[in-house]
């Protein structure tokens, strides 16, 4: 995925790029038009989609670090028109990371952090890995509600958890878990009075820190 991805960017050659699934169905036509216009903001440096699933409950609403190990979306399961808690499944929003199935960024920022990762990335937490690097530059990482996909997810490549792709996959979660410590043990968009072991950002029991929390707010 991730060479793939990396091929398409350097041959392409227009000053934005959408890194976008082929599992994935457009819900409305002035989808890319509305992401661009968030890039387009000062400090912005990718911005992601709403994403369901063909049942229409949440796939993707934001990626939250250290959730369900490693990195995980927020509110996955909920509703499709459920706010979520503190409303942020409706709301523009800033995170550490979203996921690749939808993402939009410029092409110099793309090239400026080395595209993603593809010798040690080369299908999960790729996308993770390049918006913590984004972020690293001073940029923001925006969710952005208003723009919604079906998400037939992993229609094509299948599931991480079968027995063939497992470590890979514990591979790729261990090149995270090491790259990334601080913000796995302590996202800043995340408080640590809700809990890391769901997605539906209960109370943690207990908290985790006694650590100032600011958080994000909707825009």
């Amino acid at each position: 995925y991730s060479r793939i991805n990396n091929f398409a960017v350097r041959e392409a050659r227009g000053e934005v790029v959408c890194l976008l699934n082929n599992d994935t169905e457009i819900l409305h036509p002035d989808w890319l038009a509305t992401l661009l216009g968030f890039l387009d903001q000062p400090g912005v440096g990718v911005v992601g989609a709403k994403l369901l699933f063909p049942n229409d409950t949440v796939q993707h609403a934001g990626v939250v670090m250290g959730m369900l190990g490693i990195a995980g979306h927020v509110f996955s399961g909920i509703g499709r028109d459920d706010p979520g808690y503190g409303r942020w499944a409706a709301l523009l929003r800033e995170y550490c990371a979203v996921t690749a199935a939808c993402l939009l960024v410029r092409r110099s920022t793309f090239m400026d952090v080395g595209g993603l990762d593809e010798s040690s990335l080369t299908v999960a937490f790729n996308d993770v890995d390049f918006c913590l690097r984004v972020r690293d530059r001073g940029l923001s990482v925006l969710y952005v509600p208003d723009v919604v996909l079906y998400h037939h997810e992993s229609a094509t490549r299948g599931c991480d958890s079968a027995p063939e792709k497992a470590e890979r996959f514990e591979r790729e979660c261990r090149v995270i878990a090491e790259r990334w410590p601080e913000v796995v043990r302590d996202d800043p968009f995340y408080s640590p009075n809700l809990t890391l072991e769901a997605w539906d950002c209960g109370l943690a029991k207990p908290p985790r820190g006694a650590r100032c929390w600011s958080g994000a707010s909707g825009a």
